[in-house]
C-alpha cells in the first residue's frame, strides 16, 4: 500500500539528484524511516532495524539514480572527469569501511548522527563563507594524497547514513571556487561509487535469520528500491529542462533550503 507514496517521493528524489546532486538519500531515509516504523510493531524485528533498511535502501536506490544523473550531465558537458577520478576509489573505500559499521550501530543512534550531519552541514555553509557565493579562483585537480584523505570519511559517512556524500562533496567543490551546477554535477559520479559498495555489505554481510518479511535482501527492502528507483527516472526526465538554468545564488540557496526541510522532518520523528 505505500509503494505508490514511495514512487512520488522517488520522482522529488530524481529531480533533487539531477539538480542539486543529492535526493536519494535525504528523500529514501526518512520517508522510509517512517514507514517501517508505522507499517510494523514497536517490537518486531523491522522496527528494530528500521535505520538500517532505510540506509540500505536508499544505497540502492542511488546505484540507479547517480548513473542516471551522471549520464545526463555528462551529456551536458557539465562533469569535471579530472576531479571525479581521484576521489572515487577513496569513497568506495571509505563507503565499505561506513556500510559495516552501519551493522553494529542501533537505528535510534543512526538516526541521530543523519541529524547531526545535517545541522552541521547547515551550519558550516551558512557561516563559513563560499558556499552562497563561490570564490572565483580556477577550480585545480586534487592530489592523490589530499583526494584520498577527503575520500575515505566521505565515503565512510555517505554509507553509515545512507545519504550519497553530496552534502560533503559538494561544499568541498564549491569552495574550491566551483559553480553550482558542476559542485552538483560531480556529486553524482561520486556517490556511484559509495552506493555500489555500501549495497554490496547492506544485502550481503547481515545475518540470515533476521526476519525481515519478504523481498528483503540483507538490509534492502527491493521492492521499495524499485517504486523509488522508477519514480527517479521520472523526475530526472520532468527536471532535465532545468539543467544549467538556475542562476548560481539561488542554486545554492534551494540546496541549503532542501538540506533544512529534511532536517526539520528527522526531527519530527522522535
Amino acid at each position: 500500500m505505500f509503494y505508490p507514496l514511495l514512487g512520488v517521493f522517488g520522482l522529488c528524489a530524481g529531480v533533487t539528484t539531477l539538480l542539486f546532486g543529492f535526493g536519494g538519500g535525504f528523500f529514501a531515509v526518512p520517508l522510509l524511516y517512517a514507514l517501517l516504523l508505522a507499517s510494523h510493531g514497536a517490537g518486531s524485528s523491522v522496527a528494530e532495524h528500521a535505520m538500517q533498511m532505510a540506509v540500505a535502501t536508499s544505497a540502492t536506490v542511488m546505484i540507479f539514480s547517480s548513473a542516471l544523473a551522471t549520464w545526463r550531465h555528462h551529456r551536458a558537458g557539465s562533469l569535471r572527469w579530472d576531479l571525479v577520478r581521484p576521489l572515487a576509489p577513496a569513497i568506495a573505500l571509505g563507503a565499505l569501511l561506513g556500510a559495516w559499521a552501519a551493522l553494529y550501530v542501533t537505528s535510534a543512534w543512526l538516526r541521530w548522527l543523519f541529524i547531526a550531519y545535517l545541522a552541521l552541514s547547515l551550519l558550516d555553509a551558512w557561516l563559513r563563507p563560499g558556499f552562497v557565493r563561490a570564490g572565483r579562483r580556477p577550480l585545480n585537480e586534487l592530489s592523490g594524497t589530499c583526494a584520498r584523505l577527503v575520500g575515505l570519511p566521505i565515503g565512510a559517512l555517505a554509507a553509515l547514513l545512507g545519504v550519497g556524500g553530496s552534502v560533503l562533496t559538494v561544499p568541498l567543490m564549491r569552495r574550491r571556487g566551483a559553480s553550482m551546477r558542476t559542485a552538483t554535477a560531480m556529486a553524482n559520479p561520486l556517490s556511484l561509487p559509495m552506493a555500489l559498495a555500501a549495497t554490496l555489505v547492506y544485502a550481503l554481510v547481515p545475518a540470515a535469520s533476521l526476519d525481515l518479511g519478504a523481498g528483503v535482501l540483507g538490509f534492502v527492502d527491493l521492492r521499495a528500491a524499485l517504486a523509488m528507483t522508477v519514480g527517479a527516472w521520472l523526475g530526472m526526465h520532468l527536471a532535465a529542462p532545468l539543467l544549467g538554468r538556475i542562476s548560481d545564488t539561488a542554486h545554492a540557496r534551494a540546496y541549503l533550503g532542501l538540506l533544512a526541510g529534511v532536517l526539520l522532518v528527522m526531527l519530527g520523528m522522535g
